[in-house]
């Protein structure tokens, strides 16, 4: 039993640590304002497979530098189907910052990133492709905040997803 409280009290202790480091975050791609989104399409439906629209598209001119919105690590950069070439940062708060249909990226999973790194190059890759270069960008909260459920369709999933539109507008 002993064991086990230890590892209870590291994993709390984790938990805290993820939770107390500060946040800073700024618009991901090099130069963009946000003249370049439109923050109404956050939630928006319908949109595609996905049913809603879970981030933001921040356009601009194929192969602009995209830099890292927040300070943190890379768990994942690849491809997949509809994202395209992609990247997600683990950042402070235990926030996932997902960045989809980049033209490439210049990092891979494991590597520490600081805010306004380059981390990739704007894009139309995955279910972007022939379309206006942009970047999707989410922001998912790996601990649910329920005060952001609502009844909307898939509702629920806003306990995870926070507006990027918003996110960005206050910093």
């Amino acid at each position: 039993m002993k064991v086990l409280k230890w590892i209870a009290i590291g994993i709390a202790t984790l938990l805290i640590i993820g939770l107390l480091i500060p946040e800073k975050i700024m618009i991901p791609v090099q130069g963009a304002t946000p003249k370049d989104w439109n923050h109404n399409t956050f939630w928006y439906e319908p949109w595609g497979r996905s049913g809603v629209h879970k981030g933001i598209d921040i356009f601009g001119i194929k192969n602009t530098p995209v830099v890292a919105s927040t300070n943190g690590i890379v768990i994942f950069a690849g491809e997949l189907t509809r994202g395209g070439k992609v990247v997600a940062v683990l950042g402070p708060k235990w926030r996932i910052h997902y960045f989809a249909h980049l033209n490439d990226y210049s990092v891979s999973a494991g590597d520490v990133v600081s805010i306004n790194s380059q981390i990739g190059l704007l894009g139309d890759t995955g279910n972007a492709a022939g379309k206006q270069p942009h970047v999707h960008y989410s922001i998912l909260s790996l601990v649910p905040m329920p005060w952001l459920y609502t009844t909307q369709s898939q509702g629920w999933k806003k306990m995870f997803f926070l507006s990027p539109h918003d996110k960005l507008k206050t910093n």
